[in-house]
């Protein structure tokens, strides 16, 4: 199932026989199912957040959280949810053993993951990582693995109101109008592929929007060159942001012309509320 799903060779398929020895230690393991075929899963293991201070007698049920190792859906069984039931699955098992935290990795360029993690799930990023997995082949070959690391608080609020849809996405207008700033407008010709600006807007205003490519798969197929520069272009900028505690708090997609989609994060100055509790 990895290998169908995300094209893997088998040297880097998780095995088996580890995925059971973590699941009767305490891992999550949940799977989706058309009758008996397992159709999709979601991994994660249990550990601790990083702790602030060093202490040799801390205890670690204070600071546990659950890593979201991995997540598949068979590529015929996409697109009709299963992905946000296993989410919701994985929540509940977190809920159900005290654990209010969930972290995992992304892509930050890639505009699905963006609105599926942080405008449905709700969670919320102000940690970047360069190269996290290192070189890969194929279609990612050459390009550096920069990810978005992503705090799921599941229990919060904020959560609660994502996953049931009870607070409604806000458009690129309403954000705009109530005075967001868009600091890194991308450049668009007929005809091409969207190109990163050469700068972007350095500025302190409470809310900010980062626009990404709506399809980054096609700027890695048609140009390699474009990708990179849109990988290091938003490396700076979230980087620079992250360090003037701004936290990515929402994603925006919008239509512009028929057929024709933007996509941005929000990044909201941060207090208590924005990123959770800390450890």
């Amino acid at each position: 199932m990895q290998i169908e799903t995300w094209g893997i060779p088998e040297r880097d398929v998780i095995p088996a026989r580890l995925l059971h020895a973590l699941q009767q230690n305490g891992a999550c393991l949940i799977g989706a199912f058309d009758g008996s075929d397992l159709v999709g899963f979601v991994f994660g293991s249990l550990g601790t957040v990083e702790s602030l201070k060093e202490r040799i007698d801390q205890v670690a049920a204070a600071r546990l959280q659950m890593y979201s190792v991995t997540m598949g859906v068979l590529p015929s069984y996409q697109h009709i949810g299963l992905g946000f039931r296993l989410k919701l699955a994985q929540r509940e098992f977190a809920i159900r053993i005290g654990v209010r935290l969930i972290t995992w990795t992304y892509d930050p360029l890639e505009s699905r993951n963006g609105y599926f993690n942080i405008r449905k799930l709700g969670a919320i990023s102000h940690r970047y990582f360069r190269d996290f997995h290192g070189p890969m082949s194929g279609i990612n070959l050459g390009l550096p693995t920069d990810r978005f690391y992503v705090d799921w608080w599941v229990t919060s609020n904020r959560v609660q109101s994502r996953v049931t849809s009870r607070r409604g996405p806000l458009s690129l207008d309403a954000y705009t109008s109530g005075g967001a700033i868009i600091v890194n407008e991308a450049i668009r010709e007929r005809g091409k592929l969207p190109e990163p600006q050469r700068e972007f807007i350095n500025t302190d205003n409470r809310i900010i929007l980062v626009e990404i490519p709506v399809n980054f798969q096609e700027i890695k197929r048609e140009d390699m060159d474009l990708a990179i520069a849109w990988r290091l272009h938003l490396r700076e900028l979230a980087e620079s942001q992250f360090d003037k505690q701004y936290v990515v708090t929402d994603f925006v997609r919008q239509e512009i012309d028929r057929g024709t989609f933007r996509s941005f994060y929000v990044l909201t100055k941060s207090d208590e509320e924005e990123v959770g509790p800390r450890a």
